[in-house]
């Protein structure tokens, strides 16, 4: 039964009705991701696999591993060593992070933008999405691009033999631009807020 303290909705006229049926347009966008989703989810299983052969002394899954992170030395690498493990291990959190964006770009662009889901009371609705609105969804994609930045950064210095110092600059610079920016929408995103309050 209707609340009867609600206004009733009225229908909306044919333009205005077609304006807000274009937000459909962004669907086949979100389809595209998960799309891109399922490819990462193949490549994180053949790197992971490649680790587990080499691990056991299969030659040609260690070159695999060693072209895949570009790590180049001078003596040629018959087993599986630290500073490959290393840089392998964090390739996949990399893949692991930039699929959690992926995530949110996708659960919360739809919510947010096109249509509701009706997760309330889903014992798998992820927290986050119950209190999130471009806003939020604004501070934690800045967040975790923050977080995808900071493990290229890592891998850089780990092989940073094989970079040259315009590079490694370029990354720092680059990485610290992007902690900015998430610093000032947070901040943006902070002031902004006691206005939204007082609309209320």
């Amino acid at each position: 039964m209707s609340d009867p303290t609600l206004p009733k909705a009225s229908p909306l006229r044919p333009l205005p009705k077609l304006i807000f049926a274009s937000r459909w347009l962004q669907l086949p966008l979100y389809l595209g991701l998960i799309v891109a989703q399922a490819v990462y989810v193949v490549h994180f299983l053949v790197e992971l696999t490649h680790l587990v052969e080499a691990a056991f002394g299969n030659q040609h899954a260690l070159q695999a591993l060693i072209n895949g992170i570009g790590y180049k030395t001078d003596a040629p690498i018959t087993v599986l060593n630290e500073t490959v493990i290393m840089l392998v291990v964090l390739a996949l959190i990399d893949v692991v992070m930039i699929s959690n964006l992926l995530i949110m770009v996708i659960v919360g662009g739809y919510e947010t933008f096109v249509s509701r889901m009706h997760l309330e009371g889903h014992e798998d609705q992820p927290e986050w999405l119950s209190h999130v609105n471009a806003s939020v969804l604004k501070v934690k994609l800045a967040m975790s691009i923050i977080g995808i930045s900071s493990i290229h950064l890592l891998k850089t210095f780990i092989n940073a033999d094989n970079y040259s110092d315009k590079v490694l600059i370029a990354q720092t610079t680059i990485h610290v631009v992007f902690l900015l920016s998430a610093m000032a929408i947070a901040f943006t995103d902070r002031l902004m807020a006691p206005v939204a309050e007082e609309h209320h």
